[in-house]
Parts: C-alpha cells; structure tokens; sequence
C-alpha cells in the first residue's frame, strides 16, 4: 500500500492542479514519475518553501515600490433605492381589503474607513459601489436595505473631490460616508387618504450618488527624515528603527516613503519617516518633488540630513530649506534640527564644525524667510556605519516627543 503524503507537499513539488486531485493517486503519479519516496518529496517541498521565501525577502526596491502606490482615483457610488410596491389586500369574504404595496429598502452607502493594517493604495479598486435595496411585497412588507460598502484606506489618507476637501482619515478606525445610497421608492399604501381609498401609485427607487474622488496619502509620522538624493536618510533609519529599507551607493535608492519605529525602555514608540530624496524646484513638479513633498506636511519635526561628504553642506540645507518653504510656507517655521550624515569619512567632523558655524552666523543675522527656524537649530553628527551618535539623536527625539506631548 502507498504512503500517504501531505497536500502542501503535492502542492509545493507537483502544483496546484495535482493538490486537487486524490492523496493515493497524487503520491503514485509522483513516485512513478520522479522515483521518490515520502521522504524525500517531503524535503524537497520544504526546501522549496524555503528558498522560496528567501526570494521573497530579497525583492528589490523597485520591486516594492510596484506595489506602493500614494495616489489613486476612484469612483464611488451608492446602491439604487428599492421599487415601492402597488398592491392591494385580498382575502376570502374581505373583498375590500385596501392597499398594503410596502415601500423599497434604501441602497447601501459607501463608508471609507481609516486601518492602520493597510499601508499602500494599490489594493483599492478603481471602482465601488453600495449594494442596491430590494422593492417592497405585498402585505405592507417592506424591501430589504442595501449593504454598506466599506473602503478601507491607510491611516493619513486625504479625500479630495474637484480639488475641494471631502475627508482627512488620520486617526485610527475613522469613517467618512463618500456616496449615500438611494432612497426607496414609496408604496401605494403610503399614497392612501380619506379622498383617495385605493391608490395605484408606487414610486421608484432613486439613484445613488455618484462621485469621483481622488485619494491621497500622506505619511503619518511624529519625524521625517528630508534630504537630496544619497544623503544617508536611509542607512540612519535602519541605524536608529527597526524599518529596513534599501541603502545603495546611488542616488534615489528609496523610491516610496518608509516608517520605522523608535522604542525606548519605557515602552514609547516614536515614528520616523524616511522621505525620498528632494531635488533643486521640487516645489514646481521637477523629478517627482510633489508626490514626495506633501509626505512632509504631517510630521510633527523634521530632521534635515546633510552629506557632510559633499561640499559646501551649509549652502546644500539651505537650499533645501528653501525648497520646504515654497511648497508650504509653515514649513519654513516647523521644529527641525540638522543631522550631519556620513561622519565616519574623512574630513565629515570639520565639516560639521563648519556647518554648525554657519548655521549660527545665519540665526544671528536673521537669516530670510526660507531658512528661518522656530527655534535655535540643533545640529547633530551621526554614523550609521559605526553607530557614533545614534543614541544620543534617539535621546534628542525622546525630548522634542515628550515637549510636544506637554504643550498639547
């Protein structure tokens, strides 16, 4: 008699359709056409599974970012409203019995709903739609109500309609109705009066409202990481959070935000956001600058990464502050400090002497719009490589947390 052998394993060694079929005549398919025991069919499909799932874990930035997507428009519309019904009560010796036409179930809503769960826009459809509401019966029995449609959508989430606002999701199981559903339609037992004993008029139900919206999301942090291309936003967020993102030699190497988590003994997490990379009139469109920038709006404090390997890194932050605050000017006057990336390389601690000198020659001076600051700039050398310094910019991310905690 044949060994009997586990549906994964026929599933992983032979496919899908093989797993449908019946144990007993799977296995000696297999053994007769592969020459292998229980055993061995056994290992192999865990090898598989294996190596499978470390193909998986290797998928490339580009790769993830097919599936991230922060802009999608959709349309909504509610379920139609049930017909009302036109009938009249008939039973033996009551001939007389009058109208009892029910009216029509409304039609189902479509109801957006914040989750946390959810981190891309690339699972929601292009188009949605309440379930309609049945039409009344006889005997004054009314139509059943359309189901809701729910469309759940990352936290941070921004509804527009036409350019106008509709929505902003940024709290945690948060719902907004998109598209009402319609009403049902009034049977002819509604219609009656003393005048009129026996009507013969029954409404339709009407259509549901119909909309198209356009989804926006916008990244949900308490600090975002803003720098050029290759500054080392990447590597310092795998240094000081559990996030991993891609870290390459090359510019433009995070292609979609990333949130990693900051956790400290107490049990308090802090969120940091890597933002990708922000080039010279991002704020007019140039490379993708908006669909990066408006990344930036939610995050309570901003850390500036400056290459201190590149030159002249003073004139780089003010560039980029210069860049924040065209696209929004209170961007210009949110709480920021700088962060010198790369401090292990030559030369990177003169750099930074001379960055924090400049940065103070432009406070005491007055500076212009686009490089002021709320308060005095915090500047902080940082080596994701080596390690220098990433406890002491967690501890300073505990502080302005715990400051801005106070003044709410």
């Amino acid at each position: 008699m044949a060994a009997r052998v586990c549906s994964p394993c026929l599933s992983a060694v032979a496919g899908r359709g093989w797993a449908q079929r019946s144990a007993r005549r799977a296995l000696l398919t297999l053994r007769a056409s592969l020459g292998v025991t229980r055993k061995a069919l056994c290992e192999t499909a865990k090898s598989r599974g294996q190596r499978h799932r470390r193909e998986r874990r290797q998928m490339t930035e580009k790769q993830l970012a097919r599936w991230f997507v922060d802009e999608r428009t959709v349309k909504v519309s509610g379920g139609r409203g049930g017909d009302g019904m036109c009938a009249f009560h008939s039973e033996p010796r009551k001939e007389f019995g009058g109208p009892d036409g029910g009216n029509g179930g409304r039609g189902g809503d479509v109801i957006m709903v914040a989750d946390r769960m959810v981190r891309s826009l690339s699972g929601v459809s292009r188009l949605y739609r309440g379930h309609d509401g049945t039409s009344g019966a006889s005997d004054k029995c009314f139509g059943r109500n359309g189901k809701d449609k729910f469309l759940h959508v990352p936290v941070g989430t921004v509804v527009r309609e036409a350019g106008s606002l509709v929505a902003d999701l940024n709290e945690q199981g948060e719902e907004v109705v998109v598209a009402r559903g319609g009403v049902g339609g009034r049977g002819n037992h509604s219609f009656l009066t003393n005048d009129n004993r026996a009507p013969t008029t029954a409404e339709k139900g009407t259509e549901g409202e119909e909309r198209t919206l356009k989804l926006e999301i916008r990244t949900m942090a308490h600090f975002g990481l803003v720098g050029f291309p290759n500054a080392g936003k990447s590597s310092l967020l795998r240094a000081l959070t559990n996030a991993r993102p891609a870290v390459g030699d090359y510019p433009f190497t995070t292609l979609h935000p990333h949130v990693g988590i900051v956790e400290y003994r107490d049990y308090t997490q802090i969120a940091v956001a890597d933002i990708p990379g922000i080039v010279v009139g991002a704020h007019v469109g140039r490379g993708l600058g908006l669909s990066f920038l408006r990344h930036v709006e939610r995050c309570r404090a901003l850390l500036c990464v400056v290459d201190l390997s590149a030159a002249a890194p003073a004139r780089r932050l003010f560039e980029l502050r210069r860049e924040l605050a065209l696209h929004e000017p209170s961007l210009a006057l949110a709480p920021h400090a700088v962060v010198g990336a790369k401090l292990d390389l030559p030369g990177a601690r003169d750099a930074l002497t001379r960055l924090a000198d400049e940065l103070a020659a432009d406070e005491e001076g007055g500076g212009g719009v686009a490089t002021k600051a709320a308060a005095a700039t915090v500047v902080v050398g940082v080596s994701a490589k080596t390690g220098e310094n990433v406890g002491r910019l967690a501890a300073f991310l505990r502080r302005e947390f715990d400051g801005a905690e106070e003044e709410e």
